[in-house]
């Protein structure tokens, strides 16, 4: 089988990983290729995503290396059967940007989310008009085609929420983002009414980060973080200006952790919170 030629981002951490753990035991790619019995191109390859690697291959390779992080290797065994093509936002490769498959798959395998939003509603809990009106604003204007497919694939992300055993939520907003008027006043109350609604969900907690706030409001700082199945398989997503970067470098991820540590702390209590959207909408 050719190699990929876009491994997912799941794809690729499971070979990054692998790597990571090469590297901390002083081997090369020329040692974990005799092990396996193959070319040192196809290590490459694993490593980068672009080649698959079986069950049995990453625990030979995880015994090889030394790495006694049990939690770890179980959790990449457990990648090794993930295949392209079985997740829902599949059926949106070809028409949407990787990105947003990246993110929806972040979002299917985390076992709890954490964000901060400055100046929108998370995605995840935007309702349809919302987000027709904040992709609206794209420049240059999306095709119909691909408006539609953003906001169906937007819209299905939520489904998250329907499993048995959902991630946990915990949301950082700032009133900015609440007062915004993406679609006009109708859409925008919508919006707040239907944000209200889903801080009542056993596994959502809404934080509002207010504009008289004096301390560290996390500007700037928009963020989309996943808790793994261990936390060495953690990751952030932010937004960039040619689209979502993803980054899984522990002081990255330690880095992001204390950003929201502290923007927690600046804001209202989830109770302070749903009641401050229930008057933001009332005052649309």
């Amino acid at each position: 089988m050719p190699p990929r030629s876009t491994p997912t981002a799941r794809q690729e951490r499971l070979g990054i990983e692998l790597r990571k753990m090469r590297e901390a035991a002083a081997m090369t790619a020329r040692d974990a290729a005799r092990l396996l019995g193959v070319d040192p191109a196809k290590v490459s390859h694993i490593e980068s995503g672009r080649v698959g690697v079986s069950e049995e291959r990453v625990r030979r390779l995880a015994t090889f290396y030394s790495c006694g992080d049990t939690a770890l290797v179980d959790a990449l065994s457990a990648m090794t059967y993930e295949q392209r093509g079985e997740g829902w936002w599949e059926a949106y490769r070809g028409t949407l940007p990787a990105q947003f498959l990246d993110i929806a798959e972040m979002e299917y395998h985390a076992a709890y989310l954490r964000s901060i939003d400055i100046t929108h509603i998370p995605g995840i809990f935007q309702t349809e008009d919302y987000a027709r009106a904040v992709f609206g604003y794209t420049i240059p204007p999306l095709p119909q085609t691909e408006l539609d497919a953003r906001i169906a694939h937007r819209m299905e992300r939520r489904t998250i929420f329907e499993r048995d055993a959902p991630p946990i939520q915990e949301a950082i907003i700032h009133e900015a983002a609440l007062r915004m008027r993406f679609g006009g006043r109708k859409v925008a109350r919508a919006q707040l009414e239907y944000l209200r609604e889903q801080c009542d969900l056993p596994n959502v907690t809404v934080r509002v980060v207010l504009f008289e706030s004096e301390g560290y409001t996390g500007a700037s700082r928009a963020m989309l973080y996943a808790g793994g199945r261990v936390p060495k398989l953690d990751t952030v997503q932010i937004e960039a200006a040619l689209g979502a970067t993803f980054l899984h470098a522990e002081s990255h991820l330690e880095s992001y952790r204390t950003i929201f540590t502290t923007v927690e702390a600046t804001a209202l209590s989830d109770t302070e919170s749903r009641d401050f959207i229930h008057t933001a909408a009332k005052q649309l």
